[in-house]
């Protein structure tokens, strides 16, 4: 996680800025993040603002932190060798299955990320690295149908939003205590994305 300057920071024991994030992320996507005042998180945290200000300088970073938790998590599996050698078709299912793991791993700072709407300067850099992992995927399902393994009667860039949007959609009913892994869930929706719901002749 990107956290710059910031990390370096300590404040009332208990209280790191990694415990402050999981409380703001939590009060953003329950309340919305304009209507989440520091006095709020301060009150949730039990302690006062200066001592959140002690971590960071505004609410804005706050938020800056919470959406690089899943971006930065988003594009490390975009550089991962399995996501940039071999066969375009592999490289996309690695991709898919990382994100996968990134949102098991960071469901709550993703969810957050999927609600973003560009309404500040945070946000909209938020969302212009959402569009750059977003022509990441499509240019590997556009080179997997050049190399014969995707079907070319569906645009890549149409693919990809519905495969993602399989994958983003897990926010809305995962859960981490509910029995299932982050690899079975990625063998589940790999399968059915790759192969198909259709089973095989008998």
């Amino acid at each position: 996680m990107t956290t710059g300057a910031v990390t370096g920071r300590r404040g009332r024991p208990g209280h790191s800025l990694e415990s402050l994030l999981d409380v703001a992320v939590a009060a953003f996507i329950e309340r919305g993040y304009e209507a989440t005042s520091m006095d709020e998180l301060a009150a949730r945290l039990g302690i006062t603002k200066s001592a959140i200000y002690h971590h960071v300088p505004s609410k804005g970073e706050l938020l800056r932190l919470a959406l690089d938790r899943a971006l930065d998590a988003l594009s490390a599996v975009t550089e991962e060798p399995g996501a940039t050698t071999g066969p375009a078709i592999d490289r996309l299912e690695h991709v898919v299955r990382g994100s996968v793991r990134v949102l098991t791993a960071e469901l709550p700072s993703v969810t957050l990320l999927l609600r973003v709407r560009g309404n500040s300067a945070v946000e909209r850099a938020a969302l212009a690295r959402r569009r750059a992992f977003d022509r990441f995927v499509t240019d590997l399902v556009r080179a997997a149908a050049e190399e014969g393994d995707v079907r070319p009667d569906v645009d890549p860039a149409v693919t990809g939003r519905l495969l993602f949007g399989t994958v983003n959609s897990l926010t809305e009913w995962y859960r981490p205590d509910g029995g299932l892994s982050a690899d079975a869930l990625a063998d589940a929706l790999v399968t059915t994305a790759f192969s198909g719901l259709r089973a095989a002749p008998r």
